[in-house]
């Protein structure tokens, strides 16, 4: 497999650039570029059997990667509000844009919370902050960002979609399993409208409905 061989892409914005895209299981980036339309071509997968031999190859040593013109870009945040931009879903206006990365960062927050404890190595340690978040402080922040949805029409920010929705939408069950939160959806109901308004979209049910088999979670 030939990891850093680019693709010409011509997405819905007829944009035509040489743009390869190297990750493991990350479904954000699956659904998002799936709607950019450009999954078929730049969708790479790098197997846990291959990554200490590709990890020297990219450009901070961690996935994913994006290629375009023979230059890499990481890191998930930027590759996915570059794609927001680019394929017209980045907001209409500064202030739009504004709100969307607002409320990612929340949810990154969100995110950075959870996993402290997640991935907290002693295990009464563990177990004491995990009561503890569960009781103080994951309630608060889930309603909060379920009002966030709910405000916004099923959507993370200015009423309707953006990159920030398959942001969330890619997080979902990364955020119930970390925060031990199987029943999310049932709790926050706003949280599953805004997941389902990402999945029918008719070209992303389609790529997601390809079940690949995946080895590597970076």
């Amino acid at each position: 497999m030939n990891n850093n061989t680019n693709t010409q892409v011509k997405g819905p914005m007829d944009a035509t650039v040489d743009i390869d895209l190297i990750f493991g299981e990350r479904i954000c980036f699956k659904q998002l570029i799936s709607y950019c339309e450009i999954a078929e071509q730049c969708l790479k997968w790098v197997a846990f059997a291959e990554w200490a031999d590709f990890k020297p190859k990219t450009i901070l040593g961690q996935l994913p990667v994006l290629e375009i013109d023979g230059k890499q870009y990481a890191q998930s945040l930027a590759i996915a509000r570059y794609l927001g931009r680019k394929y017209g879903l980045a907001g209409d206006n500064n202030e739009e844009a504004l709100e969307i990365d607002q409320n990612v960062d929340f949810l990154n927050d969100i995110r950075i919370k959870a996993a402290a404890v997640f991935y907290e190595q002693n295990a009464e340690i563990k177990q004491k902050k995990h009561e503890e978040m569960s009781k103080d402080v994951y309630p608060a922040l889930l309603k909060k960002l379920n009002d966030i949805i709910v405000k916004n029409g099923g959507y993370l920010a200015a009423g309707k979609l953006s990159w920030g929705d398959f942001v969330l939408t890619g997080m979902l069950d990364y955020l119930k399993a970390m925060m031990q939160v199987p029943d999310l959806e049932e709790q926050f109901p706003a949280f599953k409208k805004l997941s389902n308004n990402v999945l029918t979209i008719p070209n992303v049910k389609a790529y997601c409905d390809m079940k690949q088999d995946l080895e590597f979670d970076f």
